[in-house]
């Protein structure tokens, strides 16, 4: 079976992650090394012009993630989790990224990409060059919008997660994902 005949099967002939039904294509959700319908996607041209960039982001059009982010298809949450990544300047992208859970493998997935695609380059408050999984410590108390919680100077921070902002890290500090300013770590 081809490709594009077992992805229209698996999305009953949809966009994956708005769905839509109208000019609908193959995505293969880089990296892929040999194309496989478990690394491709089927979306409309709205959504994959978006994704390669090749058109202004229309942020209303990425609330259907609120649905297509509880995919079981790997390759969609990935999908799901990019684009919500580059929307984390919305409250409502940033809520579902905090809700999105994925498996090990499917974030490294996720992450390697967005950090490799935009060259963007992470560094800290030494200028020494963060990777995502690294562990940081704080050096500066920081009060954490909407909530009550001040997290600490010295706290170890481990296994963080890049964004697309290069002055932002993701990371848990007393159970909570929080977004940290690299200017306020060490590694």
């Amino acid at each position: 079976m081809s490709i594009e005949k077992a992805l229209i099967e698996r999305s009953d002939n949809k966009c994956e992650l708005c769905g839509s039904t109208h000019d609908l294509s193959v995505y293969e959700v880089p990296p892929v090394a040999e194309a496989h319908s478990d690394k491709c996607i089927y979306t409309c041209k709205v959504c994959k012009d978006q994704i390669e960039k090749t058109t202004d982001l229309t942020i209303n059009h990425w609330h259907c993630l609120n649905d297509s982010m509880w995919s079981q298809t790997p390759a969609v949450q990935v999908m799901a989790w990019r684009m919500l990544s580059r929307l984390t300047s919305e409250g409502w992208a940033k809520d579902l990224l905090d809700m999105l859970y994925l498996e090990d493998d499917t974030r490294a997935w996720a992450e390697k990409v967005v950090a490799e695609s935009d060259n963007i380059k992470h560094v800290d408050s030494n200028g020494v060059t963060l990777q995502a999984g690294d562990t940081v410590t704080l050096i500066k108390d920081l009060d954490v919008k909407g909530s009550s919680l001040v997290a600490k100077r010295g706290t170890a921070v481990r296994n963080i997660g890049l964004t697309s902002n290069p002055e932002h890290i993701e990371g848990r500090v007393e159970g909570q994902r929080i977004v940290i300013l690299t200017k306020y770590v060490k590694k």
